[in-house]
């Protein structure tokens, strides 16, 4: 994975939690989120009927459909939790550790649902990650006062949307041009947001400049930049490399609060930035070694056959007491799957794909 790209991804998708803090004081989340995707899908509507309308060909009317299903998971259930969550008064750092147990989900579910493999290794990286977000905002948690116990809970329920939106667009054999998703995604959010505040009275937007400065900023860095990146990730890494990113997500952010907002930033924040820097590190180095040992293996296989093709070149033909009717039957069985393997699903482009 390109290290710049990674970078800026856990800026950008960081960004949104600030963003999210900076326009909470001045509107209800709905309210703040309805402004974010309404200007963005008018312009992304406009960009696809004029420059981008040949990446629209040959998609279905069940494609958008899917497309829509991402969406609505990955934006609208994602992010009105998240708000939500900041608006009841979890703090930004505590938001993103809860957000940051995704991975984890993610890398378990992944060889059920997607008959994806995940080392030995890249499961000690996501241990080191889950345990440098707990860490980062662990006394967070513990010192705030007036919250609702079960505010904590709102934000596991972003994480779980996210997870199966992913997951429902990996499935997907239809490969879509990021535009395409993004707009179709933009879209969705905007129609869900719309009438979320008009069902709830908070249409109208505050006249403050920090509403409008945190929907400027929400838009260019965490859409385009976030949540672009994101897929763009996915498709190129696969979704144990892209979610374990997701562990720099609290300490970044927590950092960033503290640099914004004046929140707490201790031995703590350090100490889990080090080790979820350490569980990206061990996650990409164990698939590298994975992936070098495959390919050694195939070579090996290779060469083994090239081999047996020799010799079979060189030797008499097999006596008659062996029937070709029996040779490949024993060929067809031998190379039969076993019962109860999984069957390894076919890698498929994500919305992000360019």
């Amino acid at each position: 994975m390109n290290i710049l790209l990674s970078i800026a991804f856990v800026g950008a998708w960081s960004s949104g939690f600030i963003g999210a803090k900076l326009g909470s004081g001045s509107a209800p989340a709905v309210t703040l989120l309805m402004w974010r995707f309404l200007p963005l899908a008018l312009v992304l509507g406009v960009v696809a009927l004029t420059t981008t309308r040949a990446s629209w060909r040959g998609l279905t009317s069940r494609d958008l459909v899917r497309q829509a299903a991402v969406g609505a998971l990955s934006q609208s259930g994602y992010l009105l939790t998240v708000y939500y969550a900041i608006e009841l008064g979890v703090s930004s750092g505590t938001t993103a550790l809860i957000d940051g147990t995704q991975p984890l989900v993610a890398g378990a579910l992944a060889g059920p649902l997607l008959g994806l493999p995940v080392s030995r290794t890249q499961w000690l990286g996501l241990g080191l990650g889950v345990t440098g977000v707990a860490v980062v905002t662990t006394a967070d948690a513990g010192a705030a006062t007036g919250v609702a116990w079960w505010a904590y809970l709102v934000p596991f329920l972003g994480m779980l949307s996210l997870v199966a939106a992913t997951f429902l667009d990996r499935r997907s054999r239809t490969d879509v041009r990021p535009m395409v998703s993004m707009t179709v995604h933009a879209v969705t959010s905007a129609v869900v947001f719309t009438a979320l505040a008009a069902a709830t009275g908070t249409v109208a937007p505050p006249a403050s400049g920090s509403f409008w400065t945190a929907v400027v900023w929400l838009v260019v860095l965490s859409t385009f930049g976030g949540y672009g990146l994101y897929w763009l990730i996915l498709r190129r890494s696969g979704v144990t490399k892209v979610n374990t990113l997701m562990f720099l997500m609290a300490p970044v952010t927590a950092v960033w609060g503290a640099l914004m907002f004046g929140e707490p930033f201790g031995t703590q924040t350090v100490v889990g930035l080090a080790l979820g820097l350490l569980a990206v590190a061990v996650v990409h180095r164990g698939d590298r070694h994975d992936h070098h040992s495959r390919h050694d293996h195939h070579d090996r296989l290779r060469r083994t056959d090239r081999d047996r093709g020799d010799q079979d070149c060189q030797q008499p033909p097999a006596p008659e007491a062996v029937t070709p009717r029996r040779s490949a039957w024993h060929r067809a069985r031998s190379s039969s799957p076993r019962p109860g393997r999984p069957v390894r699903a076919t890698p498929t482009a994500g919305p992000g794909s360019g």
